[in-house]
């Protein structure tokens, strides 16, 4: 506004707006929630700067690093850090899935509360009505239409059994229209003059912050009813990559990678690749061994828990691969005894290490846009808990369509549904030997491998053979 006066003063012939009018038009774009620019320090946290970041580093850590240079001192507190957290991560893998899950939703809750503090931050001085409110609320609606079906998919029998649970499930997604359109009507009805455009602002946040958090928690779950290790290798990849890359930035680091996060550079990019690479290679050559690691999750009605045996996959049994006549007189070998899923985990890690990052960047340029250093300060030396977790959601997406693209082999319920529903061509059924192979053709696809077929299964098949 300062330099639009000074336009209106040195331009002449032009009528010059009264001061007290010019005063009111900037209080008004204020109040709208408009900034000047993210050079001036006032207008985009709502007349107030941002909040320096505390020292959140224990106090026993503090005196027993006291000697060292800030530089090494943070290294120790994220090392020490780091190691306690993958200590708790096997802690909850070693307790099962449905620990896992609810960890999963723990942290998707403290993500989006994480996300909806700093913009109640930023605008809390406009007051604005029901927004932590309505944010809740609509969090509580999108994770019961997420989840509702999924219960209903993974829990059919347990919830066919409890009334409450079966009425529930049966009008499920009306529940949820009904509940999201409450929570809309409220929106509606809490718009205050002058806060319009400052209000759907915040509506929008609030639903862009769902979409990151709740959809991609809502992917993670799933990929973990694929087996415990579609879940637990592409964590990991993203856990070394982000580990590998920092040591590798620290000793070797010379060269900045991106303007978004200066400290990154290209030696931690690099070094952090390949590392993730061969570390995924090892971990799923030991997980693909284990059959609580590689079978489906499924629930056991007899038992109300969750099982995990079954008879692997042929992703998950060796099988011998020939090396490329080029690497052959560099190895020294002509052939390799590897798991299929192997392969695959060369494509997770190179996700988690190329693509993953641009996780962190987004973040970091969400952060930069708030002029703040973390999402919180819940994790001493880390930040919060979405920036530990912002390459992890990205990296579960991937997953869950990676899986769907390459893994997941046909439904046989959608296929019978295909044949009743596609018109057999009448002269197929005249020719015996047609007909015959027509229903062969079917059975395969059903039942692929003869251990599955059920001897009980009877299919009448009607011809006329004139």
């Amino acid at each position: 506004m300062s330099e639009l006066r000074q336009r209106l003063g040195r331009e002449p012939g032009e009528a010059q707006e009264p001061e007290e009018k010019l005063q009111e038009s900037e209080s008004e774009n204020k109040l709208d929630g408009e900034t000047a620019s993210d050079s001036e320090s006032k207008s985009e946290f709502g007349g107030s700067p941002p909040v320096p970041t505390s020292d959140d580093t224990p106090e026993v850590l503090n005196r027993a690093l006291s000697n060292l240079s800030s530089r090494w001192k943070n290294w120790w507190v994220r090392g020490i850090l780091t190691l306690a957290m993958i200590t708790f991560f096997f802690i909850i893998i070693y307790l099962g899935p449905m620990v896992l899950m609810m960890i999963v939703m723990c942290v998707q809750i403290k993500c989006f509360h994480e996300i909806i503090t700093i913009g109640y931050n930023v605008y809390h001085s406009y007051d604005l009505p029901w927004f932590r409110t309505l944010s809740w609320y609509f969090l509580l609606c999108v994770n019961y239409f997420f989840y509702g079906e999924t219960v209903t998919d993974y829990f059919f029998t347990l919830v066919q059994r409890e009334e409450p649970l079966r009425i529930l499930s049966k009008y499920h997604r009306f529940i949820s229209f009904a509940l999201y359109l409450t929570g809309f009507c409220m929106f509606v009805l809490s718009l205050v003059k002058k806060h319009y455009r400052l209000q759907f602002y915040m509506f929008g946040w609030t639903h862009v912050t769902l979409l990151i958090v709740v959809t991609q928690s809502h992917l993670i779950i799933h990929n973990l009813f694929e087996g415990m290790i579609w879940f637990i290798v592409p964590i990991s990849c993203v856990i070394c990559n982000d580990i590998m890359a920092y040591m590798f930035g620290f000793f070797f680091g010379r060269t900045p990678l991106i303007k978004l996060s200066p400290k990154k550079t290209w030696e931690g990019f690099i070094g952090g690749f390949f590392a993730t690479v061969l570390f995924g290679l090892l971990l799923s050559y030991v997980m693909s061994g284990y059959r609580c690691f590689t079978c489906p999750v499924e629930f056991n009605n007899d038992t109300n828990s969750f099982t995990v045996d079954c008879e692997p996959s042929e992703l998950f049994q060796l099988q011998e691969y020939n090396i490329p006549l080029v690497l052959q007189s560099v190895v020294g070998w002509k052939t390799v005894r590897m798991y299929p899923f192997q392969i695959h985990s060369i494509a997770l890690s190179t996700f988690a290490s190329l693509i993953g990052p641009f996780g962190g960047f987004f973040a970091s340029g969400f952060k930069r846009a708030f002029k703040i250093k973390d999402f919180a300060n819940t994790i001493p030396g880390h930040g919060g808990i979405m920036d530990r977790f912002d390459c992890q959601y990205l990296m579960a997406t991937f997953v869950n369509v990676y899986i769907a693209s390459f893994i997941r082999g046909p439904n046989p319920s959608k296929l019978i549904q295909h044949r009743v529903t596609v018109p057999v061509v009448p002269d197929l059924c005249n020719q015996p030997l047609s007909c015959i192979l027509y229903y062969c053709n079917f059975c395969v696809l059903l039942f692929p491998r003869p251990d599955v077929f059920l001897p009980s299964a009877s299919f009448s098949v009607h011809c006329s053979f004139e």
